[in-house]
Protein backbone atom coordinates (compact mmCIF):
# COMPACT_ATOMS: atom_id res chain seq x y z
CA UNK A 1 0.00 0.00 0.00
CA UNK A 2 0.98 3.59 -0.70
CA UNK A 3 0.98 4.73 2.76
CA UNK A 4 2.43 1.71 4.19
CA UNK A 5 5.47 2.18 2.00
CA UNK A 6 5.74 6.58 2.75
CA UNK A 7 5.91 5.26 6.42
CA UNK A 8 9.02 2.40 5.75
CA UNK A 9 10.50 5.39 3.71
CA UNK A 10 10.09 7.75 6.98
CA UNK A 11 11.59 4.61 9.27
CA UNK A 12 14.39 4.59 7.19
CA UNK A 13 15.04 8.00 7.40
CA UNK A 14 14.85 8.41 11.09
CA UNK A 15 17.72 4.97 11.12
CA UNK A 16 19.76 7.05 8.90
CA UNK A 17 19.38 10.22 11.28
CA UNK A 18 19.97 8.22 14.52
CA UNK A 19 23.03 6.82 13.00
CA UNK A 20 24.40 10.01 11.41
CA UNK A 21 23.30 12.29 13.99
CA UNK A 22 22.48 10.64 17.74
CA UNK A 23 25.13 7.85 17.70
CA UNK A 24 22.40 6.34 20.13
CA UNK A 25 22.91 2.91 18.35
CA UNK A 26 25.28 0.05 17.85
CA UNK A 27 25.25 0.10 14.41
CA UNK A 28 23.88 1.68 10.91
CA UNK A 29 20.44 -0.24 11.69
CA UNK A 30 19.63 1.24 14.50
CA UNK A 31 20.26 -1.58 17.11
CA UNK A 32 20.19 -1.12 20.69
CA UNK A 33 21.82 -2.69 23.10
CA UNK A 34 21.31 -3.39 26.77
CA UNK A 35 24.02 -4.76 29.21
CA UNK A 36 23.97 -7.37 31.82
CA UNK A 37 22.70 -5.55 34.74
CA UNK A 38 21.13 -2.82 32.71
CA UNK A 39 17.50 -2.01 32.21
CA UNK A 40 15.12 -1.87 29.14
CA UNK A 41 14.49 2.13 28.60
CA UNK A 42 11.22 3.49 28.07
CA UNK A 43 9.77 6.92 29.19
CA UNK A 44 6.50 8.24 30.10
CA UNK A 45 5.85 11.67 28.58
CA UNK A 46 2.93 13.40 30.24
CA UNK A 47 1.18 16.47 31.62
CA UNK A 48 2.20 16.04 35.85
CA UNK A 49 2.58 19.50 37.18
CA UNK A 50 0.23 22.42 36.67
CA UNK A 51 -3.79 23.16 36.21
CA UNK A 52 -4.22 19.69 33.85
CA UNK A 53 -1.93 17.61 36.09
CA UNK A 54 -4.52 15.63 36.70
CA UNK A 55 -5.18 14.78 32.75
CA UNK A 56 -1.34 13.19 32.97
CA UNK A 57 -1.17 11.80 36.40
CA UNK A 58 -3.42 8.56 35.41
CA UNK A 59 -1.74 8.59 32.40
CA UNK A 60 2.30 8.06 34.40
CA UNK A 61 0.42 5.72 36.65
CA UNK A 62 -0.67 3.47 34.20
CA UNK A 63 2.54 3.00 32.70
CA UNK A 64 3.75 2.19 35.94
CA UNK A 65 1.23 -0.60 36.36
CA UNK A 66 1.71 -1.70 33.55
CA UNK A 67 5.41 -2.44 33.37
CA UNK A 68 5.05 -4.14 36.63
CA UNK A 69 2.40 -6.56 35.46
CA UNK A 70 4.36 -7.37 32.27
CA UNK A 71 7.31 -8.46 33.79
CA UNK A 72 10.85 -8.99 32.59
CA UNK A 73 11.44 -9.36 28.59
CA UNK A 74 14.10 -11.96 28.02
CA UNK A 75 14.99 -11.85 31.05
CA UNK A 76 15.76 -7.94 31.57
CA UNK A 77 13.25 -5.59 33.44
CA UNK A 78 11.86 -2.37 31.92
CA UNK A 79 12.60 1.45 33.74
CA UNK A 80 10.79 4.27 32.71
CA UNK A 81 12.96 6.12 34.17
CA UNK A 82 11.93 9.54 36.00
CA UNK A 83 8.49 10.78 34.43
CA UNK A 84 8.46 13.62 32.03
CA UNK A 85 6.11 16.72 31.75
CA UNK A 86 4.53 17.60 29.20
CA UNK A 87 3.39 20.67 30.45
CA UNK A 88 0.10 20.29 27.99
CA UNK A 89 1.97 22.36 25.52
CA UNK A 90 4.19 22.77 22.72
CA UNK A 91 7.06 24.75 24.40
CA UNK A 92 6.75 21.82 27.02
CA UNK A 93 6.43 18.75 24.69
CA UNK A 94 9.68 20.42 22.92
CA UNK A 95 11.59 20.32 25.92
CA UNK A 96 10.79 17.12 27.22
CA UNK A 97 11.70 15.17 24.21
CA UNK A 98 15.00 17.01 23.41
CA UNK A 99 15.64 15.31 26.84
CA UNK A 100 14.15 12.11 25.81
CA UNK A 101 16.14 12.10 22.81
CA UNK A 102 19.24 12.85 24.19
CA UNK A 103 19.17 9.54 25.74
CA UNK A 104 20.79 7.28 23.48
CA UNK A 105 19.00 3.87 25.31
CA UNK A 106 15.51 5.39 24.99
CA UNK A 107 13.76 2.73 22.98
CA UNK A 108 10.05 5.17 23.12
CA UNK A 109 8.21 6.98 24.69
CA UNK A 110 3.98 6.62 26.34
CA UNK A 111 2.98 10.01 25.88
CA UNK A 112 1.94 12.56 25.26
CA UNK A 113 -0.96 13.55 27.45
CA UNK A 114 -1.97 16.85 25.20
CA UNK A 115 -2.43 16.80 21.59
CA UNK A 116 -0.52 20.10 21.54
CA UNK A 117 2.32 18.53 22.95
CA UNK A 118 2.46 16.08 20.29
CA UNK A 119 2.64 18.44 17.76
CA UNK A 120 6.36 19.50 18.70
CA UNK A 121 7.67 16.37 20.37
CA UNK A 122 6.45 13.73 17.86
CA UNK A 123 9.14 15.47 14.59
CA UNK A 124 11.50 15.06 17.40
CA UNK A 125 10.91 11.10 18.28
CA UNK A 126 10.01 10.17 14.83
CA UNK A 127 13.83 11.71 14.09
CA UNK A 128 15.45 9.56 16.66
CA UNK A 129 14.28 6.46 14.96
CA UNK A 130 12.32 5.64 18.81
CA UNK A 131 8.31 5.43 18.88
CA UNK A 132 5.68 7.43 20.38
CA UNK A 133 2.14 6.25 21.67
CA UNK A 134 -0.17 8.57 23.29
CA UNK A 135 -2.92 7.07 25.48
CA UNK A 136 -5.07 10.23 25.18
CA UNK A 137 -3.92 12.87 22.06
CA UNK A 138 -7.09 12.59 19.90
CA UNK A 139 -6.43 15.82 17.40
CA UNK A 140 -7.00 14.25 13.56
CA UNK A 141 -4.04 16.33 12.64
CA UNK A 142 -1.71 13.87 14.21
CA UNK A 143 -2.62 11.06 12.07
CA UNK A 144 -5.01 10.76 9.66
CA UNK A 145 -8.64 12.36 7.98
CA UNK A 146 -9.27 8.62 8.07
CA UNK A 147 -9.96 8.93 4.34
CA UNK A 148 -6.34 8.25 3.54
CA UNK A 149 -4.43 11.61 4.21
CA UNK A 150 -1.85 12.02 6.47
CA UNK A 151 -2.97 14.98 8.88
CA UNK A 152 -0.47 18.21 8.89
CA UNK A 153 1.08 16.99 12.32
CA UNK A 154 1.82 13.16 11.25
CA UNK A 155 5.22 11.75 11.35
CA UNK A 156 6.18 7.99 11.10
CA UNK A 157 6.60 6.21 14.72
CA UNK A 158 3.57 7.93 16.25
CA UNK A 159 1.02 5.74 17.20
CA UNK A 160 -1.97 6.26 19.57
CA UNK A 161 -4.57 4.19 21.45
CA UNK A 162 -7.08 7.13 22.11
CA UNK A 163 -9.75 7.76 19.81
CA UNK A 164 -9.61 10.20 16.37
CA UNK A 165 -11.33 13.00 17.41
CA UNK A 166 -13.12 13.04 13.97
CA UNK A 167 -15.32 10.05 15.72
CA UNK A 168 -15.82 12.34 18.53
CA UNK A 169 -17.35 15.24 16.91
CA UNK A 170 -19.48 13.41 14.79
CA UNK A 171 -20.64 11.51 17.72
CA UNK A 172 -21.67 14.91 19.67
CA UNK A 173 -23.34 16.78 16.53
CA UNK A 174 -25.54 13.31 16.08
CA UNK A 175 -26.70 13.65 19.65
CA UNK A 176 -27.04 16.97 19.14
CA UNK A 177 -28.98 17.03 15.87
CA UNK A 178 -30.89 13.66 16.15
CA UNK A 179 -31.45 13.15 20.18
CA UNK A 180 -31.63 16.56 21.65
CA UNK A 181 -33.46 18.16 18.21
CA UNK A 182 -31.01 21.14 18.41
CA UNK A 183 -30.94 22.63 15.05
CA UNK A 184 -28.51 25.70 15.69
CA UNK A 185 -25.11 25.49 17.45
CA UNK A 186 -21.87 27.25 18.40
CA UNK A 187 -18.17 26.12 19.38
CA UNK A 188 -15.78 27.44 21.53
CA UNK A 189 -12.18 26.13 21.07
CA UNK A 190 -8.87 27.71 22.61
CA UNK A 191 -6.45 27.55 19.71
CA UNK A 192 -4.72 24.24 21.00
CA UNK A 193 -4.65 21.49 18.22
CA UNK A 194 -7.31 19.29 20.75
CA UNK A 195 -9.59 21.69 21.23
CA UNK A 196 -9.65 23.70 17.56
CA UNK A 197 -9.51 20.12 15.95
CA UNK A 198 -12.69 18.60 18.19
CA UNK A 199 -14.59 21.74 17.43
CA UNK A 200 -14.22 22.20 13.74
CA UNK A 201 -14.81 18.57 13.59
CA UNK A 202 -18.08 19.08 15.62
CA UNK A 203 -19.01 21.84 13.50
CA UNK A 204 -18.36 19.49 10.13
CA UNK A 205 -20.44 16.81 11.27
CA UNK A 206 -23.60 18.81 12.53
CA UNK A 207 -23.29 21.33 9.36
CA UNK A 208 -23.34 17.67 7.37
CA UNK A 209 -26.76 16.46 9.48
CA UNK A 210 -28.32 19.84 8.60
CA UNK A 211 -27.34 21.99 11.50
CA UNK A 212 -26.28 25.35 11.54
CA UNK A 213 -23.15 26.72 13.02
CA UNK A 214 -24.17 30.16 14.17
CA UNK A 215 -20.37 30.72 16.34
CA UNK A 216 -17.27 29.29 15.92
CA UNK A 217 -14.66 31.68 18.10
CA UNK A 218 -11.52 31.21 20.46
CA UNK A 219 -10.77 32.34 23.79
CA UNK A 220 -7.25 32.45 25.07
CA UNK A 221 -6.06 29.32 27.82
CA UNK A 222 -5.65 32.25 30.81
CA UNK A 223 -9.17 33.82 29.98
CA UNK A 224 -11.34 34.53 33.13
CA UNK A 225 -13.58 36.77 31.22
CA UNK A 226 -15.96 35.35 28.75
CA UNK A 227 -18.83 37.43 28.75
CA UNK A 228 -17.46 39.55 25.39
CA UNK A 229 -16.95 35.90 23.52
CA UNK A 230 -20.26 34.61 25.39
CA UNK A 231 -21.85 37.87 24.21
CA UNK A 232 -21.05 37.68 20.74
CA UNK A 233 -22.07 34.13 20.80
CA UNK A 234 -25.19 35.19 22.01
CA UNK A 235 -26.24 37.37 18.97
CA UNK A 236 -26.71 34.17 17.13
CA UNK A 237 -28.98 32.57 19.28
CA UNK A 238 -27.46 28.80 19.31
CA UNK A 239 -29.50 26.09 21.00
CA UNK A 240 -26.31 24.53 22.34
CA UNK A 241 -22.67 25.66 22.92
CA UNK A 242 -20.20 22.97 22.45
CA UNK A 243 -16.53 23.51 24.59
CA UNK A 244 -13.78 21.18 24.17
CA UNK A 245 -11.55 23.17 26.54
CA UNK A 246 -9.61 22.53 29.57
CA UNK A 247 -9.82 23.73 33.10
CA UNK A 248 -9.80 26.21 33.96
CA UNK A 249 -11.43 27.91 31.37
CA UNK A 250 -14.30 25.71 31.11
CA UNK A 251 -14.87 26.19 34.41
CA UNK A 252 -15.50 30.12 33.35
CA UNK A 253 -17.53 29.27 31.01
CA UNK A 254 -20.00 27.19 32.53
CA UNK A 255 -20.38 29.39 35.25
CA UNK A 256 -20.48 32.58 32.80
CA UNK A 257 -23.20 31.48 29.76
CA UNK A 258 -26.77 31.12 31.63
CA UNK A 259 -25.64 34.76 33.20
CA UNK A 260 -25.32 36.52 29.27
CA UNK A 261 -28.39 37.94 27.93
CA UNK A 262 -30.01 35.18 25.14
CA UNK A 263 -28.14 32.27 26.67
CA UNK A 264 -30.41 31.56 30.26
CA UNK A 265 -31.13 28.37 28.30
CA UNK A 266 -29.08 27.14 25.88
CA UNK A 267 -27.20 23.50 26.41
CA UNK A 268 -24.33 23.53 27.61
CA UNK A 269 -21.75 20.46 26.27
CA UNK A 270 -18.22 19.42 26.89
CA UNK A 271 -15.45 17.32 25.97
CA UNK A 272 -12.76 14.73 27.41
CA UNK A 273 -10.87 17.67 28.17
CA UNK A 274 -13.39 18.54 31.05
CA UNK A 275 -14.68 14.75 31.92
CA UNK A 276 -12.74 14.91 34.95
CA UNK A 277 -13.73 14.90 38.64
CA UNK A 278 -12.00 18.53 39.44
CA UNK A 279 -14.42 20.06 36.53
CA UNK A 280 -17.40 17.63 36.87
CA UNK A 281 -18.18 18.37 40.78
CA UNK A 282 -18.92 21.97 40.15
CA UNK A 283 -22.16 23.44 40.73
CA UNK A 284 -22.14 24.81 37.62
CA UNK A 285 -21.59 21.79 35.54
CA UNK A 286 -24.20 19.98 36.77
CA UNK A 287 -26.64 18.85 34.01
CA UNK A 288 -24.09 19.38 31.22
CA UNK A 289 -23.29 16.67 28.62
CA UNK A 290 -19.40 15.44 28.21
CA UNK A 291 -18.05 13.40 25.14
CA UNK A 292 -15.12 10.95 25.31
CA UNK A 293 -14.26 7.45 25.06
CA UNK A 294 -16.46 4.46 25.94
CA UNK A 295 -14.60 3.85 29.47
CA UNK A 296 -17.28 0.49 29.58
CA UNK A 297 -14.32 -2.10 29.63
CA UNK A 298 -16.68 -4.89 31.32
CA UNK A 299 -14.38 -8.09 31.43
CA UNK A 300 -12.21 -7.17 28.88
CA UNK A 301 -8.57 -7.98 29.54
CA UNK A 302 -5.60 -7.37 28.86
CA UNK A 303 -3.78 -10.25 26.74
CA UNK A 304 -0.37 -9.42 27.97
CA UNK A 305 -0.81 -9.52 31.70
CA UNK A 306 -4.37 -10.60 32.01
CA UNK A 307 -5.31 -7.43 34.04
CA UNK A 308 -8.99 -6.35 34.36
CA UNK A 309 -10.17 -2.92 34.08
CA UNK A 310 -11.95 -4.32 37.52
CA UNK A 311 -8.24 -5.50 38.65
CA UNK A 312 -6.32 -2.07 37.48
CA UNK A 313 -8.38 0.22 39.00
CA UNK A 314 -8.22 -1.87 42.16
CA UNK A 315 -4.75 -1.73 42.10
CA UNK A 316 -4.52 1.76 41.24
CA UNK A 317 -6.39 2.98 44.53
CA UNK A 318 -3.96 0.73 46.07
CA UNK A 319 -0.95 2.00 45.19
CA UNK A 320 -2.13 5.56 45.23
CA UNK A 321 -4.88 6.15 47.54
CA UNK A 322 -7.65 7.73 44.91
CA UNK A 323 -9.79 6.22 41.90
CA UNK A 324 -8.09 8.01 38.68
CA UNK A 325 -8.96 11.94 37.94
CA UNK A 326 -9.47 11.10 34.15
CA UNK A 327 -10.66 8.88 31.15
CA UNK A 328 -7.38 7.47 29.54
CA UNK A 329 -5.72 5.34 32.54
CA UNK A 330 -6.68 1.83 30.35
CA UNK A 331 -5.49 3.41 27.60
CA UNK A 332 -2.14 4.34 29.03
CA UNK A 333 -1.57 0.41 30.51
CA UNK A 334 -2.94 -0.96 26.65
CA UNK A 335 0.36 1.85 25.03
CA UNK A 336 2.24 0.70 27.51
CA UNK A 337 1.70 -2.79 26.90
CA UNK A 338 1.80 -2.63 23.21
CA UNK A 339 4.99 -1.33 23.36
CA UNK A 340 6.44 -3.69 25.52
CA UNK A 341 5.28 -6.80 23.24
CA UNK A 342 6.83 -4.70 20.57
CA UNK A 343 10.30 -4.43 22.35
CA UNK A 344 9.97 -8.35 22.86
CA UNK A 345 9.06 -9.23 19.52
CA UNK A 346 12.16 -6.83 18.20
CA UNK A 347 14.82 -8.04 20.65
CA UNK A 348 17.15 -11.24 21.36
CA UNK A 349 19.14 -11.89 24.27
CA UNK A 350 22.79 -13.29 23.05
CA UNK A 351 26.12 -13.44 25.47
CA UNK A 352 24.13 -11.77 28.65
CA UNK A 353 23.27 -8.70 26.34
CA UNK A 354 19.81 -7.69 24.62
CA UNK A 355 20.06 -6.66 21.61
CA UNK A 356 17.18 -4.20 20.44
CA UNK A 357 16.23 -3.42 16.81
CA UNK A 358 14.58 -0.25 16.57
CA UNK A 359 12.89 -1.15 12.92
CA UNK A 360 11.61 -3.78 14.39
CA UNK A 361 9.40 -2.38 16.81
CA UNK A 362 7.75 -0.02 14.62
CA UNK A 363 7.15 -2.71 11.79
CA UNK A 364 5.56 -4.45 14.85
CA UNK A 365 3.27 -1.83 15.63
CA UNK A 366 2.76 -1.14 12.47
CA UNK A 367 1.31 -4.61 11.85
CA UNK A 368 -0.53 -4.83 15.06
CA UNK A 369 -4.37 -6.12 14.42
CA UNK A 370 -6.58 -7.68 16.59
CA UNK A 371 -4.47 -7.04 20.04
CA UNK A 372 -6.83 -7.35 22.97
CA UNK A 373 -6.84 -4.99 25.54
CA UNK A 374 -8.72 -3.60 28.23
CA UNK A 375 -10.55 -1.00 26.32
CA UNK A 376 -10.87 -3.65 23.61
CA UNK A 377 -9.58 -4.78 20.09
CA UNK A 378 -6.82 -2.72 18.72
CA UNK A 379 -5.18 -2.55 15.35
CA UNK A 380 -3.21 0.27 13.54
CA UNK A 381 -3.99 1.65 10.66
CA UNK A 382 -1.49 3.16 8.32
CA UNK A 383 -0.92 6.92 10.50
CA UNK A 384 -0.76 5.42 13.72
CA UNK A 385 -4.83 5.11 15.04
CA UNK A 386 -4.99 1.99 16.80
CA UNK A 387 -7.91 2.27 19.73
CA UNK A 388 -11.12 1.31 20.17
CA UNK A 389 -12.91 3.95 18.55
CA UNK A 390 -16.04 3.79 20.88
CA UNK A 391 -17.58 7.11 21.63
CA UNK A 392 -19.94 7.76 24.56
CA UNK A 393 -21.71 10.97 26.10
CA UNK A 394 -22.68 10.97 29.76
CA UNK A 395 -25.03 13.51 31.27
CA UNK A 396 -23.46 15.44 34.56
CA UNK A 397 -24.52 15.19 38.33
CA UNK A 398 -21.96 17.27 40.20
CA UNK A 399 -22.78 15.71 43.51
CA UNK A 400 -21.94 11.99 42.22
CA UNK A 401 -18.57 12.09 39.96
CA UNK A 402 -18.41 8.31 39.66
CA UNK A 403 -22.46 7.67 39.08
CA UNK A 404 -21.99 10.59 36.14
CA UNK A 405 -19.50 8.76 34.56
CA UNK A 406 -21.63 5.65 34.16
CA UNK A 407 -24.52 7.99 33.22
CA UNK A 408 -24.61 6.87 29.62
CA UNK A 409 -27.15 8.62 27.85
CA UNK A 410 -25.82 8.56 23.86
CA UNK A 411 -22.86 5.60 22.22
CA UNK A 412 -21.48 6.15 19.08
CA UNK A 413 -19.38 2.95 17.58
CA UNK A 414 -18.29 3.57 13.76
Amino acid sequence: MKFKFMRLLGVLFAFALVATACGGSDDESGTVTVKAGEEIQIRSLNAITGEVAFLGLPNQRGVEQAIADFGDIHGFSVSMGTGLDDLCSADGGQAAAQTIVADEDVIGVIGTSCSGAATAASPLISEAGMVMISPSNTSPALTSDLAGTAGKDYNPGYYRTAHNDLFQGAAMAKFVYEELGISEAAAIHDGDSYTQGLAQAFADAYENLGGTMTGFTGVNKEDTDMVPVLTEIAAGSPGAIFFPIFQPAGDFVADQAPGVSGLEGVMLLGADGLQVSSFMELPQADGMYLSGPDLRFGANTNQSTGVTADKFLADYKANNGNSPEASFWAHSYDATTILLEAIKAASKANGGKLKIDRAGVREYLDNLSNYEGIIGTLSCDDFGDCGAQRITIIQNNSADYDGSMENVVFEYAP
